[in-house]
């Protein structure tokens, strides 16, 4: 069995690399330090598994993970953040990723996640159920930040942040022009005026 673990921080790859070996002990562990190694490495071996980080500075863990379908690439791929499931769980599923996890959650709950995916199924936690039942509810009972794009999700939190549309820029490889198009969707979208309105509907809702 092969295992990739991809995500910029040493640490957390090599604790998750030890978790993983103590559980399986045939695994064979392999590490990408960010999102770029990681769809090559992706494309050049038969894996068992991916475990990738959401945030990472050149690629994320979602855009690598749509990459990867977009290339018809069917490897299985859990995706391990910091971020809540609320934002970006159902996401995840939605480009094709068999699972989402936070990275404070039980070491029992990993280890289970990672079961059910090598079986052959999708990971979905209790919180992620209850979302995926209501999903058919009418676009009026979502909330905001459900309506918008990945990418203006990514802006928004982002500016929330206090980055100004020329650090987001350089910071998501995109021109200026383009980062200012996101902001004129999301001002649109969500009915507000300015980067005021945009980082308190953030901050309300714990997206930064």
């Amino acid at each position: 069995m092969k295992i990739l673990i991809a995500d910029d921080h040493e640490l957390v790859r090599s604790g998750l690399a030890r978790i993983i070996a103590e559980e399986f002990s045939s695994c064979t562990i392999h590490e990408a330090e960010n999102g770029l190694q990681a769809e090559k490495m992706a494309r050049s071996g038969k894996w068992d598994l991916i475990i990738s980080d959401m945030s990472m500075p050149d690629k994320t863990g979602l855009d690598v993970l749509k990459q990867l379908r977009s290339e018809a690439i069917k490897i299985p791929v859990l995706i391990l953040s910091i971020h809540p499931e609320n934002q970006y769980a159902l996401r995840v599923l939605k480009a094709g990723g068999n699972g989402y996890i936070t990275k404070d959650c039980p070491r029992a709950e990993f280890i289970n996640a990672v079961k059910i995916i090598l079986s052959g199924k999708k990971y979905i936690s209790a919180n992620v159920a209850e979302k995926l039942a209501s999903r058919f509810d009418d676009e009026i009972n979502k909330e905001q930040h459900e309506l918008i794009s990945d990418r203006e999700l990514q802006v928004l939190k982002l500016i929330a942040s206090g980055k100004t549309v020329s650090e987001i820029a350089d910071e998501l490889a995109l021109s200026i022009a383009t980062i200012s198009t996101y902001r004129h969707r999301l001002l649109e979208k969500m009915n507000f005026k300015n980067n005021a309105e945009l980082t308190h509907y953030a901050i309300t809702n714990h997206l930064v």
